[in-house]
């Protein structure tokens, strides 16, 4: 299968690479595109040695499926590009989520959703994917009425300019702020801007994203998302409300058979997830599961994953899978 991935030379793009590689994805063919001053340079991918070309000599190579992780103007700009000529895009980008006509897509809650016809299809946000994966089999079973959620979100979510800056200062090393303030030893109770109504755009993504991907409007949703000096993935402390009562056992059974979630959650022994332990894994962590003593129904849990991982390349590459194991893309069968 010819695979390109738009914005190759990038943090989540390399890991895509990664994933796709990691995986056996079967491509026999690799297409890496980035940016004007990458055009001409290589990068190696299983032992060979690729060039990067533009987005237009990509899309006349015909490739089956084109990855994207090169932000949302680009997107908007070239995804319609390689659609229009017959390619599944698969974009990482905030471009597309909200967009009525496309799907926005986390495998393990509703893959099935997607045709033959989707030619843009939406990754969603880092913090909303491990969040869905973790609500979906409960959702199912007790049916959500509300989620609070505040995130504690890793540098590595800005990207690689953000990580020079965390080891910049800490170093004592005078160098580029992407970050309005100093992140290390401290939080920055701000992801993305701010909009009308307090929220930041990251927070208002958590809200939107949650009710499509599960399909469920009703769901009351509010977030809180902050960054804060780690690497390895984001964490999140997450309250659930739910429309029946629920068996705390039965939670961790439920939690434990849902399809890319692992419970970690043994505090006689102080297992619970950490994005150390969360690095450069595919699943999503749960733990600290206790009951909410101050409302019925409610449950109080920790969800941490590797946000570039499933929060974004790994996620990907499992749609992509998905589709060419179902024959949406390419000629492959059972990926």
């Amino acid at each position: 299968m010819k695979v390109a991935v738009v914005g190759a030379t990038g943090l989540v793009g390399t890991k895509m690479l990664q994933v796709l590689d990691e995986r056996n994805f079967p491509v026999t063919e690799l297409i890496p595109v980035a940016s004007a001053k990458s055009i001409g340079k290589e990068i190696t991918f299983k032992g060979k040695q690729y060039k990067i070309v533009s987005a237009e000599d990509a899309i006349k190579q015909k490739p089956d499926v084109a990855i994207f992780s090169a932000g949302g103007s680009t997107s908007l700009e070239q995804a319609p590009l390689f659609a229009n000529a017959g390619i599944t895009v698969i974009d990482n980008s905030s471009a597309w989520r909200m967009d009525p006509t496309k799907k926005l897509v986390v495998p393990e809650v509703n893959a099935d959703a997607l045709t033959a016809e989707d030619k843009i299809i939406a990754n969603p946000n880092c913090s909303t994917i491990q969040m869905v994966v973790a609500l979906k089999p409960l959702h199912d079973r007790y049916k959500i009425k509300r989620v609070v959620v505040s995130t504690y979100q890793s540098v590595t979510g800005t990207g690689v300019k953000a990580v020079d800056q965390l080891f910049n200062e800490r170093n004592g090393v005078d160098g580029p702020k992407v970050y309005p303030y100093t992140i290390d030893l401290n939080v920055i109770p701000q992801i993305d801007v701010f909009t009308e109504n307090g929220y930041t755009k990251e927070e208002m993504k958590m809200i939107l994203e949650t009710k499509k991907i599960m399909g469920d409007d009703s769901i009351a949703v509010t977030a809180t998302t902050v960054r804060i000096p780690v690497m390895g993935g984001h964490s999140e402390s997450v309250n659930i409300e739910f429309a029946h009562e629920y068996d705390l056992a039965e939670v961790r059974e439920v939690l434990a058979n849902a399809p890319g979630v692992v419970v970690v959650d043994d505090v006689a022994n102080l297992k619970y997830p950490m994005p150390l332990d969360a690095h450069d894994k595919d699943e999503v962590f749960v733990g600290r599961l206790r009951r909410d003593e101050t409302q019925p129904n409610t449950l109080n849990c920790w969800i941490v994953s590797d946000n570039l991982r499933k929060g974004a390349a790994t996620n990907a590459v499992q749609i992509a899978e998905y589709l060419a194991s179902k024959n949406l893309i390419g000629h492959a069968v059972g990926v």
